[in-house]
């Protein structure tokens, strides 16, 4: 009878070893793949049983939840939804997240540990906490002003506060609603589809995620360049620029659109925007000065995120001679997204000083208690503080009594350039209407805003384009609407 009741006894320790090896296995070995598994309805169902966090502009949400009453309770909606479409992303049952709805996504999902007081509590109990707040940087007078003035025209700006590299508007051009991708079903795939098939293209984000032929306005950059390199000391003075300009090592004549460009001073080439002048003078300056000045902007810089990704804008590292000076005039294989000419506009604005872009201020408990703030940091010197100083007084004249004009603003300094980037095969597609610009109240001691403008608008008549025109407005729309605040 003992001997039964041993092995009995024997029997039910090895069963329930068995089982706790099992259980083991189950929840360590092959817990990650069953997590994975499309089958698990539990990780959805948790993410989406309560309301997510909100993001908010200027101290005001611009997001917020539905409840649906169905497995997936909560649906994310949408204030004003076109206009911050290229701020917040989408966040979809179906499709994920993107942008700052992706950025910041374990602060919303109420999955960020520093959300609790007690982060290993939570985790041990397994109690989910309330979605954060995410505070970005977005001034909505600026991102209006924006989204008004391209009115559904191709395009995007971008505008920076030069002192700190807080972004203060971020707008593409034309936009979407982010709620139709919200839920799940039916309407949500035909949305999805949509919107990704449309030749206008509305899910890119044309402000950080596309880039354009710069143009003339790249010319702030070569006109940096040749500054620091002292291969032009006084801006008045005449150049020795031959009318009309060849390409160097080519017969290919280099057209100007303004009169008087031959031997021109760079003053004077700036405000009426001479191609010969500044194709010249950065071929005689090199491509290691023309580059280094170009990256010390943030061109080739394939790490730069706000907290999104940006597209990298690309300046050639190996180029000819003839190349180097299409290249500086903001031509070849120069491109550039509008953060990235917000940043050159920025550079002059602060000195020569070019502080880091960013989009997120601070995240906060759904009470307001801080949870992380980013502060401001240098990004690069692009310049030196000389050459910074002379190319604000160019772009002042360039507003003033130049081909900007459309961006002056009563009771401000403005300094800007335009741009009209040919692009196409034999540049035979519509231009690129671009402007950059910055803005400074007479009562202000620096600097408020630093803003660039693209406009790709294929309905215009081409030889109607032109920055100041198309861009100028948008601009000076954008930096009253910051000098007001």
């Amino acid at each position: 009878m003992t001997r039964t009741i041993r092995r009995a006894a024997a029997l039910c320790l090895v069963l329930l070893a068995s089982l706790l090896v099992n259980a083991a296995r189950v929840q360590i070995v092959e817990s990650p793949a069953l997590d994975g598994n499309p089958a698990n309805r539990r990780g959805p169902i948790a993410r989406y049983a309560e309301p997510r966090g909100e993001i908010l502009a200027g101290g005001r949400t611009v997001t917020g939840s539905r409840d649906t009453r169905e497995q997936l309770r909560y649906e994310r909606t949408y204030t004003h939804g076109p206009m911050y479409a290229p701020v917040t992303g989408y966040a979809s049952q179906t499709y994920g997240t993107s942008l700052v709805e992706h950025a910041e996504d374990a602060a919303l999902s109420g999955t960020e540990p520093l959300l609790s007081v007690f982060p290993l509590w939570n985790d041990l109990s397994r109690s989910r906490r309330a979605g954060g707040r995410v505070h970005t940087t977005i001034e909505p007078a600026a991102q209006e002003a924006a989204f008004r003035g391209l009115a559904g025209r191709r395009g995007a700006v971008a505008a920076l506060e030069p002192s700190t590299g807080r972004v203060l508007a971020l707008v593409s051009s034309p936009s979407y609603n982010p709620g139709v991708l919200s839920g799940t079903g039916p309407a949500t795939r035909r949305a999805w589809a949509e919107l990704n098939g449309s030749d206008a293209e509305p899910m890119l984000n044309r402000a950080i995620r596309q880039t354009y032929p710069p143009g003339s306005a790249f010319k702030i950059v070569t006109a940096a360049a040749v500054l620091d390199a002292g291969l032009v000391r006084d801006v008045d003075a005449p150049t020795d620029t031959p009318d009309p300009y060849v390409l160097p090592g080519t017969r290919t004549r280099l057209p100007d659109a303004a009169e008087g460009c031959g031997g021109a001073s760079l003053a004077y080439a700036i405000q009426w925007s001479c191609n010969s002048v500044l194709a010249e003078l950065g071929s005689e300056a090199g491509l290691p000065a023309v580059l280094g000045t170009a990256e010390n902007f943030g061109f080739n810089d394939r790490s730069l995120r706000i907290p999104s990704p940006v597209a990298p804008s690309a300046f050639d590292r190996r180029m000819s001679v003839d190349q180097l000076a299409l290249s500086s005039i903001g031509q070849f294989n120069t491109t550039a997204t509008p953060l990235q000419m917000a940043m050159v506009s920025a550079a002059v604005a602060n000195g020569g000083t070019l502080k880091r872009p960013y989009l997120v201020d601070r995240v906060t408990t759904s009470g307001g208690r801080p949870v992380r703030r980013y502060h401001q940091r240098v990004y690069r010197r692009a310049m030196n503080p000389v050459t910074a100083q002379k190319l604000q007084r160019l772009m002042v004249r360039v507003v003033e009594d130049g081909t900007g004009r459309n961006a002056a603003i009563r009771g401000a300094r403005v300094g800007g350039k335009t741009g009209t980037a040919q692009h196409g095969p034999d540049n035979t597609g519509t231009p690129y209407a671009w402007f950059i610009a910055w803005a400074q109240a007479d009562d202000a001691v620096q600097p408020g805003v630093a803003v660039a403008v693209v406009v790709e608008d294929a309905e215009a008549v081409r030889g109607r384009i032109s920055g100041n025109g198309s861009a100028a407005p948008i601009a000076r729309a954008v930096m009253e609407a910051v000098l007001r605040d």
